[in-house]
């Protein structure tokens, strides 16, 4: 019996998205390589380094060396602060980033420049602002579609590409496992969208905690309805409710408290290869 083709999903969610890196950490662990790949905004940085050629031991380190000195990521930050007065607010009290530069300058050296050079084929999600639907890119500028993809709006400027004007792919779809071919034998999604938590002693959240907020209740919502109709054959979700979607600097903290994730994609996997290895179903 032939191995079956796998593939792996993996969601939007920002900092919380650190929680992708020990699902790849396990497939590395089984000796597993997926036929295809999809992601969404930081789902689409890890997938696109992966795809590349990249272990998950590889992206383990490059994302707790990025964000393990403080002072250096906000000196990066001032660097790439807007230079025009008008781009420094998208909403109250948060400036919008041009996103391509900020991916090229945190992991730039760890993305190739196009899909074609990918080891494995991926398709990134992005949104078609003006269009209102999502874009499946998969060919071209690898760089600009991932920078695209995680345009939040409220943080980043959209961006243009091939004359579209694209923005976060989670606004249409977070968990893009319904953006793999077709014809594979195995899905597995990483889900880390997580839900809106008060700050201590304030209740009603800022501006900023709101609009963070208010993308996550509505990304719940679309992967709610989305598992309905379908679902991956294994889905896994990080336990780490005490983290918000910048919290970029905990990336430590994040990847210790998404460990057991490793060993439960390992598990759940490892039993689905055994079956269809046996009889060609993984039911």
């Amino acid at each position: 019996m032939t191995a079956p083709r796998i593939g792996i999903a993996l969601g939007g969610g920002g900092a919380r998205g650190m929680a992708h890196v020990p699902v790849l950490e396990a497939m590395d662990d089984l000796g597993v390589r997926p036929a295809a790949m999809s992601g969404t905004s930081i789902g689409a940085i890890f997938a696109a380094g992966y795809a590349g050629g990249l272990s998950g031991e590889a992206l383990r380190e490059i994302a707790t060396t990025t964000f393990r000195d403080r002072n250096a990521v906000l000196a990066r930050l001032w660097k790439l602060r807007p230079r025009r007065f008008g781009d420094f607010f998208g909403s109250p009290g948060l400036m919008q980033f041009d996103a391509l530069r900020v991916l090229e300058t945190f992991v730039g050296e760890s993305i190739p420049d196009s899909f074609e050079e990918l080891e494995i084929p991926l398709s990134v999600i992005a949104t078609d602002f003006y269009a209102c639907c999502a874009v499946t890119l998969a060919q071209g500028s690898l760089p600009s579609a991932v920078a695209a993809s995680m345009a939040i709006p409220a943080l980043f400027k959209p961006v243009n590409y091939e004359d579209r004007v694209l923005v976060d792919g989670g606004i249409v779809n977070p968990l893009p496992f319904d953006a793999l071919p077709p014809d594979l034998d195995i899905v597995v999604a990483s889900d880390v969208v997580g839900s809106p938590m008060p700050r201590k002693g304030r209740r009603i959240p800022r501006a900023g905690d709101a609009l963070f907020g208010s993308i996550q209740v509505l990304m719940q919502s679309i992967t709610v309805e989305k598992l309905k109709n379908r679902a991956p054959d294994i889905l896994v979700k990080p336990d780490i409710p005490g983290y918000r979607v910048l919290d970029f600097l905990k990336t430590e903290e994040i990847l210790a408290r998404a460990e057991p994730m490793r060993e439960q994609v390992k598990r759940e996997l490892a039993a689905m290869i055994e079956r269809f290895e046996k009889d060609g179903t993984t039911a």
